[in-house]
Formats: C-alpha cells, sequence, structure tokens
C-alpha cells in the first residue's frame, strides 16, 4: 500500500468508447468500487449507437462526443484530457475491468516520482479469453513491477498520465495506432520517465472476429512505421515469427494439457495478427481517410501463465455484488 503521510494526487478517469455497451457497464462500477475514489470521471464518446451512453448515465460521470470522422485514439484522449481537471488521469479502454479496489492507488502511486510521466499497469485475459492472446499479455505485462522505466513500452487500456506533462506533449492526432508508445517516447526524450505497475492490474476483452484481428494489427503496424521509420518487416521475418509464435503457443497448450481445446484457434488468432502486421508494414504512403475509418468502424460500408501473488494487492472485485449506497 502507498504511504499514507504521502498526499495522493487527484486523478481523473478518461474511458474512449464506442458500442461498449457489453462492457461499460463493468468498468465503471469497478471505479465506483476503488479505495482511492476518482475525483472525475469522463467518458468520450465516438458515435455509440447502443446502449453505451444509456449505461454510462447511470453513473456519476461526464460524457463528452466526438464525431466518428474525427475519431483518431490520440484525439480521443486529447479531447477527454481536455475536460480534466485533476493532477492525474487514469486512462482506460471501456472493455477492461479491474481486478482489484486498489487500481487507481497503486496506479498514481509512482507520481509521487517527479520524473514519472506516465505509468501503466498489468493485462490479463478473461478466463474464457484466447490462448493466444493470453500469452501475448503475460509477455508484455510480467508479474514484477519497474519503478523507472526507461523505454517507451506502455499501453493506454490500463495507463495513468501526468497533466502537466500532458499539457506539453498532447497526443499526436494522426496516428493510425500505438499513440502510448509515440508519446512515451517522446516525453522520456524530454527526460521523463514511464513506471509499470504489476500490481493494478485489468481484464482485457476483446470479442473480435479474424478481421478485427487483422484490422487492429495492420493499424498498429502502420503506426509502428510512422514512429519507428527505420524498422521494416517484409514477408520473410513475418513468417518466421508467425511459425515461432504458433509453435511458441503450441508447445505451452500442450504443457498445459489445453491443447486439442486450443490449437485452432491459437493458429486462426496468429495468422490473424502476422498479415494484419505484414499488410500494415506493406502499406505504402500514409493511411487515408477512407482506410482509417475502416480501421476504427469496421462495422461500417465501405462507402460511408498468471503469476499468483502470496498477498493480492487489494480485495477482489465482485461484480455481481450491488454497489454501495451513500
Amino acid at each position: 500500500m502507498t504511504n499514507p503521510s504521502v498526499q495522493r494526487p487527484t486523478v481523473a478517469v478518461v474511458i474512449r468508447c464506442f458500442n461498449e455497451e457489453a462492457h461499460i457497464g463493468r468498468l465503471l462500477t469497478g471505479v465506483m468500487l476503488q479505495t482511492h475514489k476518482p475525483d472525475q470521471v469522463v467518458v468520450v464518446d465516438s458515435g455509440s449507437t447502443d446502449a453505451t451512453l444509456a449505461i454510462a448515465s447511470a453513473f456519476p460521470v461526464e460524457t463528452v462526443a466526438i464525431s466518428p470522422e474525427d475519431f483518431s485514439f490520440g484525439r480521443a484522449l486529447n479531447v477527454g484530457l481536455a475536460n480534466v481537471g485533476t493532477e492525474t488521469a487514469v486512462l482506460a479502454s471501456a472493455h477492461v475491468y479491474p481486478v482489484y479496489d486498489t487500481w487507481l492507488e497503486r496506479l498514481v502511486a509512482p507520481f509521487v516520482m517527479p520524473e514519472i510521466a506516465v505509468t501503466y499497469g498489468r493485462q490479463q485475459t478473461p478466463v474464457d479469453g484466447r490462448f493466444a492472446e493470453r500469452q501475448i499479455l503475460a509477455r508484455w505485462f510480467p508479474p514484477t513491477s519497474v519503478r523507472r522505466q526507461r523505454h517507451p513500452f506502455c499501453n493506454n487500456a490500463n495507463a495513468a498520465v501526468r497533466m502537466s506533462v500532458w499539457k506539453e506533449h498532447p497526443y499526436d492526432e494522426e496516428l493510425t495506432g500505438l499513440e502510448d508508445l509515440d508519446w512515451a517516447k517522446k516525453v522520456i526524450a524530454a527526460g521523463h520517465l514511464v513506471s509499470y505497475v504489476a500490481e493494478a492490474p485489468v481484464v482485457h476483452v476483446h470479442d473480435e472476429s479474424s478481421r478485427q484481428i487483422v484490422n487492429r494489427y495492420r493499424r498498429e503496424a502502420i503506426a509502428h512505421k510512422e514512429i519507428h521509420n527505420e524498422q521494416r518487416m517484409g514477408l520473410g521475418i513475418t513468417t518466421r515469427l508467425g511459425l515461432a509464435s504458433v509453435l511458441g503457443d503450441l508447445r505451452e497448450a500442450r504443457r498445459e494439457g489445453v491443447l486439442r481445446a486450443h490449437a485452432a484457434d491459437i493458429l486462426r488468432f496468429r495468422l490473424a495478427q502476422f498479415y494484419g502486421t505484414y499488410r500494415g508494414f506493406a502499406q505504402q504512403g500514409p493511411a487515408t481517410e477512407l482506410l482509417r475509418r475502416r480501421f476504427y468502424y469496421p462495422a461500417l460500408p465501405p462507402e460511408n501463465g498468471d503469476a499468483q501473488h502470496e498477498d493480492p494487492p487489494g480485495r477482489a472485485i465482485d461484480y455481481d455484488e450491488p454497489l454501495p449506497t451513500g
């Protein structure tokens, strides 16, 4: 736990959403059950046509709308953060939810170190999530925290930023993805650091078709090229990395005794992942407005292993319990 003698920073929660009726209620429930209550919650909606906003309105949140035509991940974050009046802001995708009631407390704790500009927490799949994605998240988000991280990896599905730094360095609104990595790279160059907080985990739900997986990795590869323009990934490298990932997943599934249940989905997921990555790196020139629209709104027609802690970092949230009143 954080030292009670240290004054905790004020904190807002900024949530980006589009047609998230299946998930946003659970996230907002988890936010309201935190030991460190948020001073402000801002929901940035980019044109939801389902019950997302109706569900969000049952909670004490502020809603900001942007049109689908204006959407990018960086722009949605900038719009949301421009409406924040706190010292720090937690950034969350609408399809994540915190595991513990100390999520916010843990995620903002490193800001007592003045050099920290951004923190990010651990992510894991749901119990019934894709095996291959569980392997990816376990690799990206290990069980050990890094107080002062000097490389720019982070992820805005579960992150927090120091508002004074954001005001000097807003997010790039033209990137098709990886705006978090780009931002961290820039603030590190300006003399700041990143902090990884393994004790602030969220469950990240990806209910995606193969086409949506291709889409996600394609737009991230396009962004990766813009951020690291010296890096390339041709067909040979993509194929080798894809095969290595498939074999690694299959070996681990076999070791866990679940190979038969997951083998087919491992192949489908990794094929979509690396096909999308290859197409993104092969993209010539910047993404057109039509291509961007397909990335963010794919349903629109074209023309228009878990580590176990001996002591959990907080109380596990029971999402079947009613919210406390008063």
